[in-house]
């Protein structure tokens, strides 16, 4: 199972789950731990008290919306010490049935032992030694695992505050700060989990060799049910943390708590190498050990080994050794092992390779010197992208996702599976936030997790999975509730033997019709269920009656509109010739409805400058005829017949028509442009056809000419940061709003290709193509040699691709939550249906829920999805998509059942829709508080109790920092300074109706080392994470995020490969004004090209290709794609983000 799925199928809680023998959980250092969940990620520990506050580092700005006091890597608790430096395991749960393998379990054969660091359990601390440990009251008993023998350590100086002077500050003295781990989440995964015991020589290899013992299945109460994944309600025990332990003095009436793991009182033996330290009644000593977390991992040089050895303090939550009050009891549950979810791992000895917390301070007992600045967090052993994505592909990509069970999460969208529908939609048609949601809006409040589906109606299918089956119920049309008016789906209850049936949704009782009656059989559903896709698929197409049809008459074939800017600008660049010459041969390829002849769809033809021209094309001509519009305050079409004609009756008019317009306008001066006139026009002439139909614009300027729509250059950069910003996204007029309901009315959708050599006010200009379910191109600085190739695929692709006109969609959902919200390209004339002209195969819309009564944990929620369209053969169809879902009462539940790429695809464009009406500061500082609460809610309510200084993290929310980051950084909300107002527009709209596969690498791209391709493998070089620190001078780069693909050469890559991929003998001679790489005939160039063709096959757009060579100026644009790095417009690191993340999260707490 996927990173933040559950199983399917399995025995009831508390049974033996087949398949997890043997598999057993890690404890601290390689020992059992008494019912304590594993820890995901490891601690994270800002400053010591007494440090002096560094100044924060350079990108942290209030501006940004983190608070500037004090460091951001140093996250300073008044009664605690933090080491911004140690972060420890991460894991992803399996996805099957199978175990995960984990330190402390025994390794069984055939499963790979991933390196402890590649976001395994990163262990930081004393390893604990095989003595049994005593266990803090009400917990249960455990046996030991092995402890492998502690490392060395630099140790570190820390001044401390006064002794804690009750049992509470004895309490909060003692919670220091660490990053720690708790309860259960989904099971890691198989044979690839992220937890596994570090070998302790000072070699880490990238496979990793766990050591693994068993631990029986009565040692600790399960924490999370195999079958379900889901925890129990009971909190979860200390999971891993890391934390700079200091031990208080004595208070009257308690025991100060050993050097222990955090597991209670114990008296370890000394271990090999490592004299133990003695008990310290007292104040720690200055000098105190920090561990550090490890630093090896795949893509990344491990730093040389510390220059001291020294025995650290075991570390551990401290807070299990107190008698305090005990935890809850709760009896041990046989037969499952305890799951680790995604806190930070826990306090463990230092590692080989990697030097304490603070370098350079004075050993163990050593007077104090002056305090070293504080080390960074180790970039490996926080929460890993790339490992996610991988463990997932591994575990999920080999068996087909089978829809038949309620609430299942799907795997994630980077993997690539195969989708068999048993009666819940595929996953590529809707995607949820949450695939268990809260029973109660109280509970969907405290967590703030939003509800939200993104719905891709018409998506694409891979050529091996069905299309939906159409089904045509004649006149009588499709059977629905006489109530809500849902439609026949498989969750409706047929009754009294098949003569009626109940409303899943709004539970109305409705007369079968007597052509529809069927028999039930024994168990109660109808013989032919298998028989009828809407009483078994989850997704489906009715044929729809007239009734369902504008003014009660079928529709006509749709029309294709091109309209063409003939101004200077765009005769003299070469386009106008390109797109004619284009045209000839692109209308043969117009869509047609499956086993069509030809395609049903008839074109026309407009130019235009400052006025108007239409051409009558009509076959019985012998040359096309121009007529032109002058007026363009009252706009007209000036012919009915001949302007829309079939391709193949006219196809010799048409040819001479795109031979004659280039040469027409070759010595055009005609500088302005409009642009509303020609929209109106377009608008016009499929209302006199009365048809729908899409406009294929191509335009160059701003429209200055007098005219309606006329605009001015409003651009004005010294508005960024000023409550003013959000005006530069807002249109300048109201009139395009205006314009596109009249075109939503008469299903006139626009498509926009934009060619501007400086600013021409995308915010406006998109108005229409956005409101009427329409795509915008934009190619800045168009010239033909560079980016004729990436034009030429967008509009091929933008002409051939499936799409819907005149398009209706309704979201209905069961008693209990109701759709609310909205995003995307297409307009609302009342609160429940979403109207687009036209909806294409990419688009996608994103539905937010909110509860207006219970749910109830037995009857789960659904949501079906109706999707009323004009085929591209003039057929009037309705799409079904239902999906059902699961209800909790639970947090936990709600947290284990989560997809971070879709609640990032929802918070993303809640926030790009935020800019119009808030200032950007005020949009950024919501995000990052919701997301705080949302992680808060879990460490208050699911995670074990530990350390306010541990960073926990659900399991499958463990990427929302750094995904999160990504968000917060781009260009929208943190513009670098040469970011255009109309890059940002643009891409505002661009985001807002992105599927969540496309948002996924627009965040986070996707940076493949082409060096480590194998030329004689279809498949992808592993990727690596987007930091310039993973980067090697003498390799090959590719990074792609569904607009560009940048190919980045070092400096010293050998001159072979440089001859072998460009064709030139040395890295000074390689052009950075390639856009598409020399085919070359040799395995390497091969390679490269066929995994440059996968790529730009998996996405919407044709990607750009920029060639940056090391140390060049492109360079700079590079970098700015390395999104855990530091941005040059402020934008935090992810190392630097997690801490402040971490101090939002504890002052929410707190």
């Amino acid at each position: 199972m996927s990173v933040n799925q559950q199983a399917h199928t399995g025995p009831p809680y508390g049974q033996p789950q087949p398949g997890y023998q043997g598999y057993q959980q890690p404890a601290y250092g390689g020992q059992s731990l008494p019912g304590a969940p594993q820890s995901q990620y490891g601690a994270y520990n800002g400053p010591m008290p007494g440090y002096q506050q560094p100044v924060p580092p350079q990108g942290y700005f209030p501006s940004l919306g983190f608070p500037s006091k004090g460091s951001p890597v140093s996250l300073n608790s008044d009664t605690s010490s933090l080491a911004p430096n140690f972060i420890g395991s991460l894991r992803a749960p399996p996805t099957s049935g199978a175990p995960p393998p984990v330190s402390g379990a025994s390794h069984p054969s055939g499963h790979v032992a991933y390196s402890q660091f590649e976001h395994g359990d990163v262990q930081n601390g004393i390893p604990a030694s095989a003595a049994p440990v005593q266990r803090p009251p009400a917990s249960q008993p455990f046996l030991p695992g092995s402890a492998p023998t502690p490392v060395s350590q630099i140790s570190t100086f820390q001044q401390y505050g006064p002794p804690p002077a009750s049992v509470q500050q004895l309490r909060n003295h003692m919670a220091g700060m660490t990053i720690g781990c708790t309860a259960a989440s989904a099971p890691p995964p198989a044979g690839l989990g992220y937890a596994s015991v570090p070998p302790v020589s000072g070699s880490f290899s990238a496979t990793g060799s766990g050591l693994y013992t068993p631990y029986s299945a009565s040692q600790g109460p399960p924490l999370t049910s195999v079958s379900q994944g889901l925890p129990l309600v009971q909190p979860p025990f200390p999971g891993q943390t890391i934390s700079t332990q200091r031990l208080p003095t004595q208070v009257p009436g308690f025991t100060p708590p050993p050097p222990s793991t955090g597991v209670g009182p114990s008296s370890y033996p000394p271990t090999t190498g490592a004299p133990r330290p003695p008990a310290m009644p007292g104040p720690p000593l200055p000098g105190q050990t920090v561990a550090g977390p490890p630093s090896s991992q795949p893509n990344h040089v491990s730093s040389p080994p510390p220059p001291s050895t020294m025995a650290g303090l075991h570390p551990g939550p401290p807070m299990s050794g107190l008698h305090g009050p005990p935890p809850p009891n709760h009896p041990p549950q046989p037969g499952y092992q305890m799951q680790q979810n995604g806190s930070f791992g826990q306090m463990r000895g230092p590692q080989p390779n990697y030097g304490g917390a603070y370098p350079g301070a004075p050993n163990y007992g050593s007077p104090p010197g002056p305090p070293p600045p504080p080390k960074r967090l180790d970039p490996d052993s926080i929460p890993s992208p790339i490992q996610v994505i991988e463990d997932d592909r591994n575990n999920r990509g080999s068996e087909p996702f089978v829809t038949g069970v309620r609430g299942q999460v799907p795997p994630l969208v980077t993997t690539n599976f195969l989708v068999k529908d048993q009666g819940n939609a595929s996953p590529r048609y809707i995607r949820c936030t949450s695939y268990n949601i809260p029973c109660t809006s109280d509970m969907a409040k405290q967590s703030q997790v939003p509800l939200a589906a993104v719905i891709k109606p018409l998506a694409t299918l891979p050529p091996e999975e069905t299309l939906p089956y159409l089904v045509d119920h004649g006149e009588s049309g499709p059977v629905r509730c006489n109530r809500c008016k849902a439609y026949m789906c498989p969750f409706m209850q047929f009754i009294e033997g098949g003569r009626r049936f109940q409303c899943c949704f709004c539970s109305c009782v409705t007369e079968v019709p007597p052509h529809y009656f069927q028999h039930l059989d024994h168990t109660g559903k109808r013989v032919d269920f298998y028989d009828r896709p809407e009483l078994s698929l989850g997704s489906y197409e009715f044929l729809a009656t007239v009734d369902y049809c504008k003014n009660n008459k079928f529709p006509s074939p749709p029309a294709f509109i091109f309209m063409i800017d003939v101004s200077y600008n765009a005769v003299k660049s070469g386009l106008v010739r390109l797109i004619c010459e284009e045209l000839k041969s692109l209308l043969d390829y117009l869509p047609r409805e499956g086993n069509m002849e030809e395609s049903a769809i008839r074109v026309g033809f407009v130019t235009y400058n400052k006025v108007l021209h239409f051409y009558n094309v009509k076959s019985s001509l012998a040359q096309p005829q121009m007529m032109v519009v002058s007026d363009v305050a009252d706009m007209f079409v000036p012919l009915l017949d001949g302007f829309l004609v079939n391709v193949n009756e006219s196809r010799t008019v048409i040819a001479s028509l795109l031979d004659q317009i280039p040469e027409m306008f070759a010595d055009t001066r005609e500088t302005e442009t409009v642009f509303a006139p020609v929209i109106q026009a377009g608008l016009e002439a499929l209302k006199a056809a009365d048809c729908a139909g899409k406009l294929f614009i191509f335009h160059t300027s701003l429209p200055i000419a007098e005219a309606p729509g006329k605009l001015k250059n409003r651009d004005d950069r010294k508005l960024i940061n000023t409550d003013k910003e959000k005006t530069l996204f807002q249109p300048q007029t109201s009139f395009y709003n205006n314009l596109a309901k009249d075109c939503v009315a008469q299903g006139c959708c626009v498509d926009l290709f934009l060619f501007p050599n400086q600013y021409l006010d995308v915010a406006t200009l998109g108005v229409v193509p956005y409101q009427t379910g329409g795509s915008i191109y934009k190619y800045a600085y168009f010239q033909l040699e560079t980016d004729q190739y990436r034009f030429l695929n967008d509009l091929r692709k933008d002409v051939q691709k499936e799409v819907g006109f005149d398009a209706v969609m309704r979201v209905r959902t069961s008693t209990g939550i109701r759709a609310t919200d909205f995003f995307g390209a297409f307009y609302m004339s009342n609160t429940t249906d979403v109207e687009m002209a036209g909806l294409d195969c990419d688009k996608t819309i994103t539905v937010e829920f909110k509860h207006d009564d219970k749910l109830s944990e037995d009857s789960g929620a659904l949501l079906q999805c109706a999707l009323l369209y004009t085929s591209c053969a003039g057929q009037r169809r309705l799409r079904i998509h239902n999906l059902s879902l699961n209800c909790c009462t639970q947090l936990a539940d709600l947290y284990r059942n989560c997809e971070t790429d879709t609640l990032i695809n929802y918070l993303a464009k809640h926030a790009y829709r935020g800019v119009l009406s808030s200032p950007v500061k005020t949009v950024r500082d919501a995000l990052i508080n919701q997301c705080a609460q949302i992680l808060a809610c879990y460490r208050k309510n699911c995670a074990s109790p530990s350390s306010a200084g541990q960073l926990i993290l659900p399991e499958c929310m463990k990427l929302l920092p750094v995904y999160l980051n990504c968000v917060l950084k781009s260009d929208v909300l943190q513009p670098g300074p040469e970011v255009t107002t109309d890059d940002r527009a643009y891409i505002r709209q661009l985001v807002t109706s992105m599927d969540v596969a496309e948002t996924n690498v627009f965040f986070y791209p996707r940076l493949l080392p082409l060096t480590k391709a194998d030329v004689d493998s279809d498949s992808l070089p592993a990727a690596i994470r987007n930091s310039e620190e993973r980067l090697s001078k003498g390799d090959i780069y590719l990074l792609e995020n569904g607009l560009n693909i940048f190919v980045w050469v070092g400096v010293n890559v050998q001159q072979s490969l440089i001859q072998n991929l460009f064709g030139v003998s040395s890295f000074s001679q390689i052009s950075n004004a390639l856009s598409t790489l020399p085919v070359l005939e040799n395995p390497f160039s091969k390679k490269v090209r066929s995994i440059v063709d996968t790529l730009q096959g998996q996405r919407s757009r044709y990607m750009k290709l920029i060639i940056v060579k090391q140390e060049d100026k492109l360079e700079m644009l590079f970098k700015h794609f390395l999104v855990e790095d530091k941005s040059l417009s402020g934008g935090a690191s992810y190392v630097d983000f997690l801490c402040h993340m971490h101090k939002e999260i504890r002052q929410l707490l707190s």
